[in-house]
């Protein structure tokens, strides 16, 4: 099991990657009075057939070639229905994958959500050929970063030139702070 939920959006998104995608969106929202968190990660992946679909929560299924196992899915669902919350996945051949999970905030056994800063500056800085849209809400408050907005003003300018790439990270930390107000998830 991951100890942050961080680190099964950061296995959900590299899933992403690996299907091709070249825009993946993933959106953090928490609301306190309904006691819900839920976090979406979707792509314009190669997507995946019947078959695949109703495997990919299986632990010993994997389309990977370096280990028979593949845990990062079925780890996800289980966080999310171990802390009270619901798991899906749906999917189409050639258009995309949409992985949803939600959890009872409150809930005991939720893993706190760890560090989304971290992961969303991996995944875009790590791959800088992908466009990602990140929403992050709690409660009323909310921002978004769209690295399309991005690439306009940088003009070519890669993602990973440090200059650029400490700017993302600040901007994600920054948003993120006045965001949270403090309140920890």
């Amino acid at each position: 099991m991951m100890t942050e939920l961080s680190l099964n959006v950061l296995d959900v998104a590299q899933n992403s990657v690996k299907a091709k995608a070249t825009l993946i969106k993933v959106a953090v929202e928490s609301d306190f009075e309904k006691d819900l968190m839920k976090i979406v990660i979707s792509d314009n992946g190669c997507g995946m057939d019947e078959q695949q679909l109703s495997a990919v929560c299986d632990p010993f299924y994997t389309t990977r070639t370096t280990r028979k196992v593949g845990l990062g899915v079925s780890f996800f669902k289980l966080a999310a229905e171990s802390a009270g919350g619901e798991f899906s996945i749906t999917s189409e051949k050639g258009v995309g994958t949409t992985t949803t999970a939600t959890f009872q905030i409150s809930n005991i056994d939720r893993m706190p959500l760890g560090d989304m800063t971290a992961t969303m500056h991996s995944l875009i800085t790590l791959n800088t050929g992908i466009d990602f849209v990140y929403e992050y809400r709690v409660d009323d408050k909310s921002f978004t970063l769209d690295t399309r907005e991005f690439r306009e003003i940088l003009d070519g300018v890669p993602f990973d030139v440090p200059e650029v790439s400490e700017y993302i990270r600040e901007y994600l930390a920054s948003n993120k702070e006045e965001v949270d107000c403090g309140k920890i998830l």
